[in-house]
């Protein structure tokens, strides 16, 4: 029998403790061993330094994503809400743990990791922003995106939608996100992004021989003490994401 490689992906848990927690348990009862985080661990405002302790516990892969990067380096008075809240709840070590972990790595030999694309955390790899919509990005889109990135297999975040796109050779996995399941970005180029469900979501590559096989996980879990944590601290728009999917 050919020998298997199993890895769990996950990203954007943005502080969602519980939802996390899920994630994790699900991780285990697989008994996956080898976990790749893609990022924006803390920013938001449910458990930013809670989330922060568990991860930091665990000894997975982690990249950096441009939430992390925010909280991590830029300075508090300009931080956006959502950054400003984990940066005044993490403890400084957390933060110098944040500001450690490095924008791409390579996993299992043929994964390539990173959290937008591989040159900018802060740029969509699968999707192209129209006005206040967004559709799939074009093959050439990805490939220009790519900027000569090469991978079997690649796996970003960002966007929080689950997706698996082919580029040529190229297979791309977005896993989805742990805790955040819809978002408004807000801003002068603001656009939605809706997975349409409250259930946190993470994939699972597993390789025999050459061939990879893909699993979009989405796992229920307790969405309302989300929402609940986020209307205690005065965040409505994540409460409604949290409980519907939909940021609208």
């Amino acid at each position: 029998m050919s020998e298997s490689t199993t890895v769990a992906i996950i990203a954007d848990i943005h502080g969602n403790l519980p939802a996390l927690e899920r994630v994790a348990a699900d991780i285990a009862r697989r008994g996956i061993a080898t976990v790749v985080n893609l990022g924006d661990h803390a920013s938001g405002p449910l458990w930013p330094a809670e989330t922060v302790a568990l991860l930091m516990a665990r000894s997975w892969f982690y990249i950096a994503g441009n939430c992390d990067r925010l909280v991590a380096t830029h300075p508090a008075a300009t931080l956006g809400a959502s950054d400003r809240f984990a940066f005044d709840r993490l403890a400084p070590t957390q933060r110098v743990w944040l500001g450690a972990l490095p924008a791409t790595a390579t996993v299992a030999d043929s994964i390539l990791a990173f959290h937008g694309t591989p040159k900018d955390d802060s740029s969509y790899l699968l999707e192209t922003v129209e006005s206040r919509t967004t559709r799939l990005a074009r093959p050439d889109e990805i490939a220009q995106r790519l900027d000569g990135a090469s991978s079997a297999v690649m796996v970003c975040g960002h966007s929080h939608i689950p997706r698996v796109v082919r580029v040529g050779a190229t297979r791309i996995i977005n896993p989805g996100s742990v805790g955040l399941p819809a978002f408004d970005s807000g801003g002068t180029a603001s656009h939605l992004m809706e997975s349409g469900s409250p259930d946190a979501r993470y994939a699972v590559l597993e390789r025999t021989s050459d061939e990879w096989t893909i699993e979009l996980v989405s796992l229920p879990y307790d969405h309302e003490a989300a929402a609940s944590r986020a209307e205690q601290n005065g965040r409505h728009d994540w409460a409604r994401a949290l409980r519907t999917g939909f940021a609208t």
